[in-house]
C-alpha cells in the first residue's frame, strides 16, 4: 500500500535546506514548480525566502502550532519528508517529530559548550561521539533524519510500541518517558503539514489499517470491531458518558492507545454490591468490571461491564491494542457490549467527557468502522 505523500508545498520545503540556490528562477525550479496552482507557487515561493518582494517573513507562510515557531515548524517539515522520502509510514514521522521535540524543541542546536549534553547536537542531539557522524553532519536536518530513521527501522515491532518505548529504542536517553508528553502536538503537526497523513481524514492507510484493528499514524486503535450503539449524552440518555458498542459476550477488548492503567476495579451497583462476576440489568447501576488507561496528554479512556475480573493491573503499561479484558454485560447492563468513554484533561469526574466517535475518528481510528 502506497505511503500517504505529503502535499507538494510541503514535500519542497526541505529544499530549503539543501537546495537555496535554485530560489527565484532557473531551469530546474521551473520543472519543480510546473504543476503547481498559482497559490501554492506564491507559497513556496514565500517559505523559501523568495518572491517579487525578496525575503518574506515565514511566520506568515507556515502552519502555525503554539509553542512552536516558523524555523522549528519548517524543522518538523524537514523531518517529515525525509520519512517520506525514505518510504517510512506516517506513524513514524509522528514518532521522529515527536522525538525532536522532546530533544531539542524542533531547534537545531550547534555546540554549546557546558549546555551541551556531552557533544550532543542538531535536531535530535545526536553524539558524534557515538557514532551518529561528525559534527556538521547531525547538524544538517536531512542527515540527522536520516540517521534517525535509519535506526527506527531496525528496532523489531516498532510500529506497534508507544512512542515513547520506540523513541527511546533510538535515542537511550536519560529520560526514557519524556517522549509520551509530545505524541498529541507531533500528530496535529504532521496533519497539518501532510494533508492529515496521521488520521483517516488524509490517509486511506490509517483508515484501513484501524479499521482492521492494526495501529493508525497516531498510535491509536480501536477497542474491536462492533457497530455504535447507544450514543454519547443523547436525548434519551443524556448522562451518558460514551458510547455502546454491541458485541458477543468475550469479545476480546484492546487498549485503544499506549498508556498506564490507572485503575481496575468491579464497580459498586446502586445497592453498594460488587456482584460483577453475574451479568447485569437495566438499572442495577455500576460499570461492573472496569478498567480505565491514561494516555499522553492526560486522555483517559474508560472501558466498562467486562465479564470477568480484566487481565491487567493498576499501573501497568500497555501499548496499544494490547488485550486488557473481555466483553461482558455486568453491571448497569441489558446485554452483552463494550461501554466505552474518552476523558481530557481527566480529574477523575465526568467534566472532560467527550464523544468517543468524534474523537476516534481524529485519531484514525474511527468505531463502528464508519467513516
Amino acid at each position: 500500500m502506497r505511503v500517504p505523500r505529503p502535499r507538494k508545498i510541503v514535500v519542497l520545503v526541505s529544499l530549503v535546506v539543501t537546495l537555496v540556490l535554485l530560489c527565484c528562477g532557473g531551469s530546474v525550479t521551473a520543472l519543480l514548480l510546473g504543476n503547481l496552482s498559482n497559490d501554492e507557487q506564491s507559497s513556496l515561493n514565500a517559505a523559501m525566502g523568495c518572491g517579487k518582494g525578496g525575503a518574506i517573513d515565514p511566520d506568515s507562510k507556515l502552519p502555525k502550532v503554539r509553542p512552536y515557531g516558523a524555523t522549528q515548524i519548517r524543522n518538523a517539515a524537514v523531518i517529515i519528508n525525509v520519512g517520506e522520502q525514505l518510504q517510512m509510514p506516517p506513524r513514524a514521522w509522528v514518532i521522529a517529530v515527536a522525538t525532536a521535540m522532546q530533544e531539542s524543541r524542533l531547534v537545531n542546536l550547534g555546540h554549546l559548550g557546558a549546555r551541551n549534553d556531552h557533544d550532543s547536537q542538531g535536531l535530535f542531539q545526536q553524539r558524534p561521539s557515538s557514532g551518529w557522524g561528525t559534527p556538521a553532519q547531525v547538524r544538517d536536518p536531512v542527515y540527522a533524519s536520516t540517521k534517525f530513521y535509519n535506526k527506527l527501522k531496525t528496532v523489531d515491532g516498532w510500529e506497534t510500541m508507544p512512542l515513547t518505548r520506540a523513541a527511546q529504542a533510538v535515542q537511550i536517553s536519560a529520560y526514557p518517558d519524556a517522549y509520551a508528553k509530545h505524541e498529541p502536538i507531533a500528530t496535529q503537526i504532521v496533519n497539518m503539514l501532510a494533508d492529515g497523513a496521521a488520521s483517516a481524514a488524509g490517509s486511506s492507510l490509517t483508515m484501513v489499517c484501524a479499521a482492521s484493528g492494526q495501529i493508525a499514524a497516531s498510535g491509536w486503535t480501536i477497542p474491536l470491531r462492533a457497530g455504535v450503539g447507544s450514543g454519547f449524552r443523547s436525548p434519551e440518555r443524556p448522562n451518558h458518558q460514551g458510547v455502546d458498542l454491541s458485541v458477543d459476550k468475550y469479545t476480546p477488548i484492546a487498549a485503544v492507545a499506549s498508556g498506564v492503567v490507572s485503575l481496575v476495579k468491579c464497580d459498586e451497583d446502586f445497592r453498594g454490591r460488587k456482584t460483577c462476576n453475574v451479568d447485569g440489568y437495566p438499572g442495577k447501576g455500576g460499570c461492573g468490571w472496569m478498567v480505565e488507561i491514561i494516555h499522553a496528554g492526560n486522555v483517559m479512556t474508560r472501558y466498562c461491564h467486562m465479564v470477568q475480573r480484566p487481565f491487567v493491573k493498576e499501573n501497568q503499561q500497555v501499548a496499544a491494542g494490547d488485550v486488557i479484558g473481555r466483553v461482558g454485560s455486568s453491571g448497569n447492563s441489558s446485554g452483552p457490549h463494550l461501554h466505552f468513554e474518552v476523558h481530557l484533561n481527566y480529574d477523575r469526574s465526568s467534566a472532560g467527557a467527550i464523544d468517543p466517535v468524534r474523537f476516534m475518528r481524529q485519531q484514525g481510528a474511527a468505531l463502528g468502522g464508519e467513516g
